[in-house]
């Protein structure tokens, strides 16, 4: 009999010790999907909790994010369009991406039909729209300012797990500039340096921190325009008064998608006498284009282009 209880009794407890050595793995497996772990962070002085690396992201209104994640060969699941396309200089990183509404204008029907995990929108967006995308998915605003292209890349670095790569980035820029400012030195000295763009058919102009201005003024340390230094926005400036300053380097941008009203805008402007009539014109130092028209101008991507087309072009 003490025999059959015992027997019994190492059954049971044989029957238990499976079952809790069962339950315990069941416990620690790790359920699909939840690879994503949260992760909290401050952007802006403002702190986020959001999905990791692995997230399911969305860009809205953001050409500023678009470049960052070009910059870091982060691929998002949904992206906005320029004129109902996506800009070629993102196809490396759009291929499979799901058209989401233009810069200004986002599907949010489209974009919850993804299910993203993540939404970067704009700081531009309206306080209403910010609201529909955060019901849909944890939303940061990105800055469109240039002076936060830093922390722009960190912010995506984070989220995509690629933030050392990211400060490595903004590392090579710095010794990169450092170096082109040495180099550049006294070559420059006295000469007018001026980035412009041509959007709406006009000649828009900015301030000294704002679009490709940053890397001339700040990073290269040329001297600031007069009509740049007065600048408090994006200015449209006549071809009398462009010829009052009268440039020895023009960078000009121009896209079709911005002068759509008027295609034939840049033909126009380079057949104008006034224009003709500049010294950067007659030198042959107008460089039209020289990173792609779309270029936010105040970001990673947009500085280390534009840095090096600069100094190439102001070294001949």
């Amino acid at each position: 009999m003490k025999k059959k209880l015992l027997a019994v009794t190492l059954a049971t407890l044989t029957v238990l010790g499976v079952t809790g050595c069962s339950n315990k793995g069941a416990a620690q497996e790790t359920p699909k999907g939840s690879e994503n772990k949260e992760i909290k962070l401050t952007y802006k002085d403002k702190e986020y909790t959001v999905p990791g690396a692995d997230a399911k992201l969305v860009i809205t209104g953001s050409l500023e994010s678009l470049e960052d994640a070009l910059l870091l060969g982060v691929k998002p699941m949904g992206a906005m369009t320029v004129g109902g396309d996506f800009p070629d200089m993102f196809k490396t990183i759009t291929g499979d991406s799901k058209a989401i509404g233009e810069k200004t204008q986002p599907n949010v029907e489209t974009i919850l039909s993804l299910k993203p995990d993540l939404i970067l929108g704009s700081s531009k967006f309206p306080e209403e729209t910010l609201e529909k995308l955060n019901k849909i998915a944890p939303t940061v605003p990105v800055s469109h300012i240039a002076t936060d292209w830093e922390a722009n890349l960190i912010l995506m670095g984070q989220l995509s797990g690629k933030e050392d790569k990211a400060k490595e980035i903004i590392a090579d820029y710095k010794k990169d500039a450092s170096e082109a400012k040495a180099k550049l030195g006294e070559t420059l000295k006295g000469k007018k340096v001026l980035t412009a763009r041509i959007r709406a058919g006009n000649i828009a102009i900015y301030p000294a921190n704002i679009f490709l201005n940053t890397v001339l003024y700040s990073d290269l340390g040329l001297e600031v325009p007069e009509p740049v230094a007065a600048a408090k926005a994006q200015e449209n400036i006549s071809l009398e008064k462009l010829s009052e300053l009268n440039p020895d380097y023009i960078f000009l941008q121009f896209s079709k998608d911005e002068n759509a009203d008027k295609p034939k805008a840049l033909e126009e402007l380079e057949s104008n006498p006034i224009w003709k009539n500049l010294n950067a014109v007659k030198s042959g130092k107008v460089f039209v284009n020289v990173v792609d028209p779309l270029a936010q101008g105040g970001t990673a991507w947009s500085k280390t282009e534009f840095l090096k087309a600069a100094v190439s072009k102001l070294s001949e």
